[in-house]
C-alpha cells in the first residue's frame, strides 16, 4: 500500500508520498512513488502513483518513453506530456497511458488473481495557465481539484485526512501545507504498517514552471522528528485540556 497527498493552493502545489511497498509482513520494499516531468519555463508535472506496483511502473515508463521520442512510423501517437497544450490534456495523457497498460496487462493479471488498480495524482503548471491538480482513476477518467475540494489523496488515506480537512485552505502558505502534509503522513505511518519512509516532498511555486523544492525525508530527518514529537505532545496537551464528561448520572 502507499499514501500520497497533493494540495492545490493559491501559491502553488505541495505533493507528498511515502515509498513503502509490501506483499506481506515479511516482504517489504522501498520504491519511489513520485515522478517529475519538467521543461523549465514551459511546463512542470509531478505524478504520484498508488496501487499495483508493476502496473504503476508500466504507466510511468510509458509516459517517459513517449516524452523522450515519438512513436515509430505507422504506430498511433503515444500520450506525450510535453505535447499537451494544457494541464487538462496532460491529465488525459496519463489516463490514456493507464488505459493502454490496462488493455495489455489486465487480463493476464486477472488470470493470476490480481486486480488492476492504478491510481494517480497529477499536479503542475503549463505556461499560460494557473497550477492545476487532477486525480486520475484506474479507468483513466479523472477529476480536477476545485476551490471547494483543493486536495486529493490516494492509497491509505483515512488516517491522514482529518488534519488536512481542519487546517488547509487555498490561502494557506506552501510552508503550512508542507507541514500539514507531513503531519498527515506521520499519522498514517503510525497507524498503518504498509506506509513507510522515506518520504518525498515536492513543491511547485505558482509561475515558476519548475520544481522549486524536492526533499527526500528519511527516518533520521531532524525536522520530521521535531514535528512528529511536537504534534504528539500538542495532541496530548489538547486532550488533557478538554473537560471530562459528566458520568455521575
Amino acid at each position: 500500500m502507499t499514501y500520497c497527498v497533493g494540495m492545490l493552493l493559491d501559491r502553488g502545489i505541495v505533493m507528498v508520498a511515502d515509498s513503502r511497498t509490501n506483499a506481506g509482513v515479511d516482504n517489504i520494499s522501498t520504491f519511489r512513488k513520485v515522478t517529475v516531468f519538467q521543461r523549465p519555463k514551459d511546463r512542470v508535472f509531478v505524478l504520484m502513483t498508488a496501487g499495483n506496483l508493476a502496473a504503476s511502473q508500466a504507466v510511468v515508463n510509458l509516459l517517459r518513453e513517449a516524452s523522450a521520442e515519438p512513436a515509430p512510423a505507422g504506430e498511433p501517437p503515444r500520450p506525450n506530456l510535453f505535447d499537451a497544450p494544457t494541464m487538462f490534456e496532460a491529465a488525459r495523457c496519463v489516463g490514456e497511458a493507464i488505459r493502454e497498460v490496462h488493455a495489455r496487462d489486465a487480463a493476464g493479471m486477472t488470470a493470476f488473481g490480481l486486480e488492476f488498480n492504478v491510481q494517480c495524482i497529477l499536479g503542475g503548471q503549463v505556461a499560460g495557465e494557473r497550477p492545476r491538480l487532477f486525480n486520475v482513476y484506474p479507468a483513466g477518467n479523472f477529476i480536477e481539484a476545485t476551490p471547494d475540494t483543493s486536495f486529493f489523496q490516494i492509497g491509505e488515506f483515512k488516517y491522514g485526512k482529518p488534519i488536512i480537512d481542519r487546517v488547509i485552505t487555498r490561502e494557506s502558505s506552501l510552508e503550512e501545507a508542507a507541514k500539514c502534509a507531513l503531519i498527515s503522513m506521520d499519522s498514517t505511518i503510525r497507524s498503518n504498517l504498509s506506509v513507510g519512509m522515506p518520504i518525498d516532498l515536492v513543491l511547485v511555486r505558482t509561475g515558476e514552471l519548475r520544481v522549486g523544492h524536492h526533499r527526500v525525508i528519511g527516518a533520521e530527518d531532524e525536522y520530521f522528528g521535531t514535528i512528529r514529537n511536537g504534534w504528539g505532545e500538542a495532541l496530548r496537551n489538547a486532550f488533557k485540556a478538554l473537560p471530562d464528561p459528566d458520568l455521575s448520572g
